[in-house]
C-alpha cells in the first residue's frame, strides 16, 4: 500500500505539471497507451493474461472500470486546479466512506464510536474544501466525486473470483480509461507533443502501471482493516511533492484538517479492527 500511494502520487505530479501545458484528455490518453502496452507486456511475461472469464467477474470488472473512469477524470480535472496536498488531503477521506458504504449499503454494524470518527473525519473534508463563498472551490467537489467512484471501484475488487489474474484487472481499468481519453481528443483536436511534454507522459505511465498493480494486489489479498491507514502515506507523499515541484506548502487550516481526517481514520480502522479480534473464537 505505500509502494502504491507513493506510485500515485508521483504519478499525481508528473500528471499536473504535464497539463499546464497539454489538454487532459490527451495527456490521459498518451498516459493510457503506454500504461496499457507496459501491463499487456508484464502480463504476457507472466503469463497471466486471461481473456475469457466467467459472466460474473466480467460484471464485476465492467462495474470497476468504469468506476476508474468517473475517478480518473474528476480527479484529474480538479488536479488542474487545487495544489496536490489540498486535493490529496480530501482524498483520504475514502477509508471513512468506505466504511460509511458498507454500514448504508452493505448493512455492517458500526457502533457510535466508529460513527463519531466519521463525522470528525468528514468535519476534517470540510474544512479543507471551506465551504462558502470565500473559500470554496468548485473543483472540490470533483474531489469528493473522484472518492465516491473509488469507494465504488476498491469494494467491487473484493467481488472478484481469486482465479482472476490482477494484471487482467489492471489492464481492463487502463483500456477503458484509454479510450475515455481518445473519444473526448477526437472531438476536441490534438496537440503537438513537445520531448519535455514526451518524458512527463513516460512518467506518468510508469508510475501508474505499478500503481495499478500494487492496489489491486493489496485489494484482493490484504486485511483492509490493516492496510487502509497505508493510505495516508499517500499525504505525506502530495505535501513533499507539492512543495518540491510546485513550491506550494499547505495552509494551517488545510493540515489541521488532514490532520483530522487522518486521526479519525486511523481510529475507525483500528477500532474495526479490535472488534474483529473480539469476535474471533478462543483458541483450544
Amino acid at each position: 500500500m505505500v509502494g502504491s500511494m507513493a506510485a500515485f502520487t508521483l504519478n499525481d505530479t508528473a500528471m499536473k505539471a504535464l497539463t499546464q501545458s497539454m489538454p487532459l484528455f490527451q495527456a490521459i490518453l498518451l498516459r493510457g497507451v503506454l500504461t496499457t502496452a507496459g501491463l499487456l507486456g508484464l502480463g504476457v511475461y507472466m503469463g497471466a493474461l486471461r481473456w475469457s472469464l466467467p459472466r460474473k467477474d466480467r460484471w464485476v470488472i465492467a462495474i470497476r472500470s468504469l468506476a476508474e473512469l468517473g475517478a480518473t477524470a474528476s480527479f484529474l480535472a480538479a488536479l488542474m486546479h487545487l495544489p496536490l496536498a489540498n486535493l490529496s488531503a480530501i482524498m483520504q477521506a475514502l477509508p471513512l466512506a468506505v466504511t460509511l458504504a458498507a454500514a448504508v449499503f452493505l448493512k455492517e454494524s458500526v457502533g457510535w464510536r466508529r460513527m463519531v470518527a466519521i463525522v470528525v473525519g468528514f468535519v476534517g473534508v470540510l474544512i479543507i474544501i471551506r465551504p462558502g463563498p470565500q473559500g470554496f472551490e468548485i473543483w472540490s467537489l470533483l474531489g469528493l466525486i473522484s472518492v465516491g467512484c473509488v469507494v465504488i471501484r476498491d469494494l467491487s475488487t473484493r467481488f472478484l473470483s481469486r482465479d482472476v489474474p490482477s494484471v487482467n484487472v489492471a489492464v481492463w481499468a487502463s483500456v477503458a480509461v484509454t479510450l475515455m481519453g481518445g473519444m473526448v481528443t477526437a472531438g476536441t483536436g490534438w496537440q503537438a507533443v513537445t520531448v519535455p511534454q514526451a518524458l512527463l507522459v513516460g512518467q506518468a505511465a510508469f508510475f501508474l502501471l505499478f500503481g495499478y498493480l500494487f492496489a489491486v494486489m493489496v485489494m484482493r489479498v490484504g486485511d483492509i482493516s490493516f492496510v487502509a491507514p497505508f493510505r495516508y502515506t499517500a499525504l505525506l507523499w502530495a505535501i513533499v511533492l507539492g512543495w518540491w515541484a510546485f513550491g506550494y506548502f499547505p495552509d494551517r487550516l488545510t493540515l489541521l484538517g488532514a490532520a483530522l481526517v487522518v486521526a479519525s481514520g486511523v481510529f475507525t480502522l483500528l477500532r474495526e479492527r479490535r472488534m474483529k479480534k473480539r469476535q474471533l473464537p478462543p483458541r483450544v
